[in-house]
């Protein structure tokens, strides 16, 4: 089913703290066993990043083996050859040319990457694709927590992972990781600081008056300092969240806080601009910076999660796929399937996951635009040690309350 784009909303903080921010796309089906963390032994990290606005699979890993692809892709169609050539991935799939890191962790064995995904969401706001995606429920404005939060919550009170919370990243935490269960606030300084002075005086201020925010005021000091630790509250110049040196800065952040011994063990952060509907562009071009931009991210958390990669999962998902045909913008527009990434030492990588229906023209089952796979979230099996019980079915209904996504 492909969807014209007459409505698409433009995303703001403010808009997305309203309608909530999206839902439920997840594989550790595809992730080996972690052991719990006790001394001596493994202590995972998962991070969720959420591409807002919809990323075009078709470009970000094309089927170039698809005889149908290229009379689709007019004017952004890439190339086995050439001096911007795709990069292989299996002789049927290849990733775009601005993925050189991503390319290699996938020859190495540490990404797979899952094609013609989707989530069961079929209409084409990019706010209720997001709640879906992030809240984990069958359709938009179901609940107002996450199944992140959801997850921690449904730890035992005192395991290593639930007190430690999870890690929202930007200047309002995504839906994903909204709840009951403890969050940690960050977003990249972008000014300096309330001095110490200050920060005692409101600290003493909401002790009398307020509990709630005397609490929330201490764990943003605790966030804060561990955010100096790794040298990361400093402000800084540079791009948002829809560019590649923002992309950067934010991933460096979020290994500095993942990474620490006390810091928390799973995170989500979102980067935005990927609503190609204009001048998308090929090899080069908008379409191009952004998934550098991506690239250089899983560089920054490869580099800054060193001592844990072997440990650690990333996963890339977006609310929704863009259509199989170039619009007369030269860009796509909103449509169902794309890709999701995993990438990290935890993964068992260098894997094409998918079920390719083809791109025949006329076709109902057009993976870029109709297509849905769905990918089971079931519970880390070595988290399970934690809390007895804690299998598939205990993970679907509490985390995603009976789904299987």
């Amino acid at each position: 089913m492909e969807h014209d784009d007459d409505d698409c909303e433009r995303m703001t903080p403010s808009r997305r703290a309203v309608l909530g921010a999206a839902g439920a796309l997840f594989a550790w089906s595809f992730v080996p066993k972690f052991a719990h963390a006790a001394a001596g032994s493994r202590d995972p990290r998962f991070l969720l990043v959420v591409l807002r606005g919809a990323l075009d699979g078709l470009s970000a890993v094309p089927p170039l083996g698809d005889p149908d692809y290229a009379g689709l892709r007019e004017g952004i169609a890439l190339a086995k050859d050439g001096p911007e050539a795709a990069l292989p991935l299996d002789g049927f799939f290849y990733l775009h040319p601005a993925m050189p890191n991503l390319a290699r962790l996938y020859r190495e064995g540490r990404a797979s990457i899952v094609h013609a995904a989707a989530t069961g969401y079929r209409e084409r706001s990019h706010f209720d694709g997001q709640d879906v995606l992030e809240s984990g429920q069958a359709g938009p404005g179901h609940t107002e927590d996450g199944w992140l939060n959801r997850l921690i919550a449904s730890l035992p009170a005192g395991e290593g992972i639930s007190r430690k919370g999870v890690l929202g990243v930007g200047v309002v935490p995504p839906l994903v990781v909204r709840g009951p269960a403890p969050v940690l606030g960050w977003a990249p300084p972008r000014m300096a600081r309330a001095g110490a002075d200050l920060t005692t005086r409101l600290a003493d201020l909401y002790g009398q008056r307020d509990p709630g925010l005397a609490m929330a005021l201490q764990q943003a000091i605790d966030t804060e300092g561990l955010a100096r630790r790794s040298g990361m509250a400093e402000p800084r110049g540079g791009g948002g969240p829809d560019t590649a040196d923002g992309m950067r800065r934010i991933a460096e952040g979020v290994a500095g806080l993942v990474g620490a011994d006390d810091g928390p063990r799973i995170a989500a952060l979102a980067f935005e601009g990927w609503d190609t509907h204009a001048n998308e562009g090929g090899a080069k071009g908008r379409l191009a910076n952004l998934l550098g931009g991506l690239d250089g991210a899983f560089a920054a958390l490869e580099q800054g999660l060193a001592p844990v990669w072997k440990d650690t999962v990333v996963m890339v998902a977006t609310e929704f796929g863009r259509t199989a045909a170039v619009n007369g913008t030269v860009g796509t527009d909103h449509g169902t399937g794309t890709v999701a990434f995993l990438v990290g030492g935890a993964v068992k990588g260098g894997r094409m996951i998918t079920d390719w229906p083809g791109l025949r023209p006329g076709s109902s089952t057009r993976a870029a635009t109709s297509r849905r796979r769905p990918i089971f979230a079931r519970w880390p099996r070595g988290w399970s040690r934690t809390c007895s019980g804690c299998r598939g079915p205990y993970w679907r209904n509490r985390c995603f309350r009976g789904r299987a996504i």
